[in-house]
């Protein structure tokens, strides 16, 4: 396949206007170096991806944390060690988050990412807050509804982000990185349940805290704040990075629009919408989003409960540091796979190897009852799964043109996968216990349909690669002019899917 550069060029070829965005052809077009370029990254990656990473670490956060405070005491006060209250709760977060994705993602796109996704983070901070002075069922249902309002546009829009300022070939390993922030939140949460548990009752006679209502009070708190402060660093696109000089701003933005062929700030329609819709690979990618999510989403939430039923001799506090080393684990194999894959320009292959691991874990949780060898398995499975998440979501990405196609298929990619979270708030039930032999097998199944579309990934980006170097797909350029041939977007014949 040819390589990014290649491809840029070749489209440039076909343009005549200058490429300054000016509309007089007498003033020069703009030129770089590539050390120029790597410094621009460089400082772009330094000012976003930390930034961004910290932001959706808080995300995930708040949003798996009721499966800390499940084993701190929720689970015995609110009654959810029998029944299905626990997995009803998780189900509403699911749900709403599911309707607000494709949505909030329009809005971004309108609004800016500056001060909308710090809101958002705002939001479920306050949400977090909130949470710790439930006193029923339905206070906890109502908060973890209001919670996935605002929760629900923070990862398609995050990920929308970052595509705004990198080019295909250097997307997933930020993304990676920032995905990362998940298996770093399974992690720093453990650390901070067992931490924020031990603190002693405290508050007014009416409101008291204590146990589990710490986690959801203190790191509400810590997300308020971040949010609150992120609009001090965070610009709306390369073109307004102060951080950059005049010069570098113009060549940030224009190195995208070449490689695109559009303006970054066009503006979402509903034939971008129907385009996004109608690619099959945003279906492929999608799909494979949905099988992964029954698992990161599923083992996210019952992490702790699953370790508890493992070794029913280990203390709270206990199960919440094991949780700890596999999330580490994954954490640094989704980062070193996303730069492999970055360096290498492949998706696919990665995907697939990194699903059969995970679903070798599985088979040992399912079918070996050796403690420790099931701890092991537990390993394999976020080491497996976790790089899925940012893998099918920058394939997706990587293979959509224009950045409002981009912008409508990572929150629909999202919400398709995001279905796959409903699925995995039922994988783990009470009845199920402790073995869980039901939800193991499920995710079985998940891991393997995770194969299947990764291959059938492969097979159709190189197919498509292959027709159109054959000149199969030219006839999509008869009759159009220069404009209506950009608005072709991924089905331009001389557009390489990535593989």
């Amino acid at each position: 396949m040819s390589s990014e550069k290649e491809i840029a060029q070749a489209l440039e070829h076909e343009q005549t206007s200058p490429k300054d965005g000016s509309t007089d052809g007498s003033q020069p077009e703009l030129e770089w170096t590539e050390e120029e370029e790597t410094t621009i990254r460089r400082k772009i990656d330094w000012h976003t991806v930390p930034l961004v990473t910290l932001l959706y670490m808080l995300t995930f956060l708040d949003r798996i944390n009721i499966g800390n405070a499940r084993v701190q005491g929720l689970g015995d006060e609110m009654g959810f060690n029998e029944g299905y209250g626990f997995n009803w709760a998780l189900s509403i977060f699911y749900i709403i988050y599911l309707l607000v994705e494709v949505p909030s993602n329009i809005l971004l796109k309108r609004i800016g990412a500056r001060f909308y996704l710090p809101l958002l983070v705002v939001g479920f901070g306050f949400v977090s807050i909130c949470t710790a002075f439930v006193r029923d069922f339905g206070g906890l249902m109502t908060a973890r509804a209001f919670l996935g309002i605002f929760e629900g546009g923070a990862m398609p829009g995050m990920a929308f982000y970052l595509s705004c300022f990198y080019k295909r070939n250097e997307l997933l390993f930020r993304i990676g990185i920032y995905v990362s922030a998940a298996s770093i939140a399974g992690a720093f949460g453990g650390l901070l349940a067992a931490g924020l548990s031990q603190i002693p009752e405290w508050g007014i006679a009416s409101m008291r805290l204590y146990a589990w209502r710490n986690i959801f009070f203190f790191e509400g708190i810590i997300t308020c704040l971040c949010g609150l402060a992120a609009p001090i660093w965070m610009p709306n696109g390369p073109s307004d990075c102060k951080f950059l000089t005049e010069r570098q701003r113009k060549i940030a933005a224009e190195r995208l629009v070449r490689e695109h062929k559009v303006d970054e700030a066009e503006q979402v329609t509903w034939a971008d919408v129907k385009k996004a819709m109608l690619c099959l690979h945003n279906y492929t990618c999608a799909l494979a989003f949905f099988a992964i999510n029954i698992t990161v989403q599923g083992l996210s939430v019952f992490m702790p409960t699953i370790l508890r039923e493992l070794n029913r001799s280990w203390t709270p506090t206990q199960v919440q540091l094991y949780s700890v080393p596999p999330y580490v684990a994954a954490c640094a194999v989704a980062v070193g796979i996303a730069y492999i894959s970055d360096k290498t320009q492949r998706r696919g292959i990665y995907l697939a190897g990194f699903s059969l691991i995970a679903l070798t874990g599985f088979l040992i949780m399912r079918f070996v009852t050796d403690t420790n060898a099931r701890y092991g398995g537990i390993f394999l499975i976020t080491v497996g799964a976790f790089p899925g998440g940012p893998g099918f979501l920058s394939w997706g990405i990587n293979n959509s043109a224009g950045p409002a196609v981009r912008a409508v298929s990572t929150a629909y990619i999202v919400s398709l996968g995001t279905i796959g979270g409903i699925v995995a708030t039922w994988t783990y039930i009470p009845k199920d216990g402790p073995k869980y032999h039901t939800g193991h097998t499920i995710n079985i199944v998940g891991q393997s349909v995770t194969f299947c579309l990764a291959m059938f990934g492969i097979f159709y980006c190189m197919r498509e690669n292959r027709l159109r170097a054959q000149g199969k797909r030219d006839h999509r350029l008869e009759g159009l002019t220069e404009r209506e041939a950009q608005k072709l977007g991924y089905k331009h014949p001389r557009f390489k899917y990535w593989v």
